[in-house]
């Protein structure tokens, strides 16, 4: 009995050592082996090349992402993200009735300031002295909450157009307006968008609805 228990032994061990041998020739347990499925792998690529801002996708070297969003009705207030960094949102308790500015140098990509003034009960003088002291070369990122243009008057409307707006001009009560202009622009900026006060398309009401403005804008070479 002892000598057959002990085959019996040996028996399950040669087959244990057998099955691992051939186990061993088909499947490599090398890390280097290991290949992910070709979706697989996509995917993780796209993960890791998550454009900033939100963007669809990467923007080119010379060029900064950015992302705008205005506020929904009197509710929601406005976000603003440029190179990743959130620079105005409600989160972080920065933004306000009426027109929400952040000033960045335009060849650095630094923030240079943010703030929001109350274009319906608030003093427009504010906003002139802000406008005419924005420096050479500055990006204008403007995102528009509640009501941005009851106290605009026909000078702030001029200094907003000669960032590269095409709607200062007629922005009124409740009107939602998201823009990205510049301080030494020439043309008009291809980044803007504008939804005037209509109660009968208004999707909040007494309000339009809310607006998404994203994408690259050029570097300025110094």
């Amino acid at each position: 009995m002892r000598v057959s228990g002990v085959l019996r032994f040996l028996a399950l061990i040669f087959a244990l050592v057998t099955t691992w041998i051939f186990i061993r020739s088909y499947i490599s347990l090398n890390a280097k082996t290991i290949r992910l499925p070709r979706w697989l792998s996509l995917v993780t690529k796209e993960i890791l090349v998550r454009a900033k801002c939100g963007l669809a996708k990467p923007c080119p070297k010379e060029f900064f992402a950015f992302k705008i969003s205005s506020g929904a009705a009197n509710v929601v207030g406005p976000t603003m993200c440029f190179e990743n960094q959130v620079i105005m949102s409600p989160v972080k308790n920065n933004v306000g009735r009426g027109l929400n500015i952040a000033l960045v140098n335009g060849t650095t990509g630094m923030v240079l300031t943010q703030k929001c003034f109350d274009m319906y009960s608030g003093e427009v003088k504010l906003l002139v002295k802000f406008l005419k002291e924005i420096p050479e070369g500055t990006l204008v990122l403007v995102a528009s909450y509640d009501d941005p243009g009851t106290r605009l008057n026909d000078e702030t409307r001029k200094l907003l157009s000669s960032l590269g707006s095409s709607y200062a001009k007629q922005l009124g009560f409740r009107d939602s307006w998201v823009f990205l202009g510049a301080k030494d622009l020439k043309d008009k900026s291809p980044f803007e968008q504008f939804l005037k006060n209509n109660p009968n398309t208004n999707k909040y009401e007494g309000w339009p609805e809310l607006l998404e403005l994203e994408g690259c804008v050029p570097r300025k070479i110094p």
